[in-house]
């Protein structure tokens, strides 16, 4: 019992410094760091589709999955918005009623204009009814897009002059603004997201169980797929090693001093 009590607390402890490595590995600029049960900044001025100052605030009255991109972007935005629009046309719940979608540029470069032919471009994917005030999609400044980005743990940066590097993510959001669920990856099972915005709509705090898998993987824009990170797992692996290393020579030396 005592053997077996131990090789669990070497499996956790092992997978605990892996995901930390990874973590760390994967750098304070480009990550999520999760802001369950805190509400974003709802009060940050923005500019919808149309050109008009908005805040989230006035947004937010129902579950909202907000979404971080840039329009420009030649990597994961695109993918990430089809993978919405197929869970939408998907989904027993109504856009509009049900719940509500709103996507944040976070490149100043962005316009109003670029945005309402970005909502265009997505609304028409759509197969079934949609309201087009059911999905938003805002632009602002630098300093105010950073804000609402940096209150929901969104973390990014600038590449080049066009380019940002920044994760795969959409967050869920009760009709209070408080971040419930966050849900990594550009792919998105409709059944996972009915379930993420029930939550939402109940005032439920869910954890994420799947993060760690997103610091392994990293996405080529230039061949628009996921690449592993062989150096960042064989990190991870190695200094997972050496824990499991020392907690066995520790034991093996705790064994034989208990040994008549």
């Amino acid at each position: 019992m005592k053997a077996r009590m131990l090789i669990e607390a070497i499996v956790v402890a092992v997978l605990a410094v892996a995901a930390g490595y990874a973590q760390a590995q994967s750098g304070s600029e480009v990550d999520v760091q999760e802001k369950l049960g805190e509400t974003v900044a709802l009060d940050v001025p923005l500019t919808d589709e149309n050109g008009n100052e908005i805040a989230l605030r006035s947004l937010v009255d129902k579950p909202t999955i907000l979404i971080f991109n840039y329009f420009r972007c030649p990597g994961i935005c695109p993918i990430l918005f089809s993978s919405m629009v197929n869970a939408v046309n998907r989904m027993d719940l109504e856009p509009g009623e049900d719940y509500r979608l709103v996507a944040v540029s976070f490149d100043p470069a962005d316009t109003p204009e670029m945005a309402r032919q970005k909502k265009a471009n997505y609304l028409n994917m759509m197969r079934r009814p949609f309201p087009p005030d059911a999905w938003r999609f805002l632009t602002g400044s630098a300093a105010d897009t950073r804000a609402v980005a940096d209150s929901a743990g969104f973390r990014f940066r600038r590449q080049s002059e066009d380019m940002f590097m920044h994760p795969g993510v959409i967050m869920v959001l009760t009709p209070d603004g408080i971040l419930s669920r966050y849900i990594y990856g550009t792919s998105y099972l409709p059944a996972e997201v009915m379930m993420a915005i029930q939550e939402a709509r109940a005032g439920q705090v869910r954890p994420t169980i799947s993060k760690v898998l997103s610091f392994c993987y990293s996405y080529d824009p230039e061949g628009r797929r996921y690449v592993f990170r062989v150096t960042r797992f064989f990190g991870a692996l190695i200094l997972a090693l050496a824990v499991l290393f020392t907690v066995f020579i520790l034991f093996r030396k705790k064994t034989k001093q208990a040994q008549p």
